[in-house]
């Protein structure tokens, strides 16, 4: 089994109803069900600080967590808007400044099992500028491969 995740960027894709929007494709190692179980219910254990999360990922239920990065604590919240079991997941997310600077924009991913994995597909738009788009859309492929490394590791 190959340990490499294989991730790409594509150009803006932004949308009237979702500016500034932009996709990561991955193909992970771990199964769609295993990447969609650690991001609805044990995400302080990849992405979150631990402890640091309330989410029940439930359409109309909201949700927060903070994380510590260079240490300084940011903290996030949404809603989630459409769960699928083992294939979908689409939330609201918000966080302040250098991060989505308070616009709630739209996370959607699209998890699809393959003979090896999963591909793992992330839409993330409606930011209010460019910047913060490509902030994001430079951080989202560090973050997709820490999550299946994390869950290859069994951590």
């Amino acid at each position: 089994m190959d340990d490499r995740m294989d991730h790409d960027a594509t150009a803006d894709s932004s949308t009237p109803d979702q500016p500034h929007s932009f996709v990561v494709e991955c193909a992970m190692v771990t199964s769609a069900q295993e990447a969609f179980d650690a991001w609805t219910m044990h995400f302080d254990s990849w992405f979150a600080a631990p402890g640091e999360v309330a989410m029940n990922a439930v359409p109309g239920e909201s949700y927060w967590f903070s994380v510590v990065h260079e240490g300084q604590r940011h903290a996030h919240d949404g809603k989630f808007l459409r769960v699928e079991e083992g294939r979908l997941i689409e939330q609201t997310w918000v966080t302040g400044r250098n991060g989505t600077d308070g616009a709630e924009t739209v996370v959607r991913v699209d998890l699809t099992p393959t003979e090896g994995g999963a591909i793992l597909r992330l839409e993330h738009g409606g930011f209010y500028d460019e910047a913060s788009a490509q902030r994001h859309r430079d951080s989202w492929p560090m973050i997709l491969e820490h999550l299946d490394a994390t869950l290859r590791k069994g951590t």
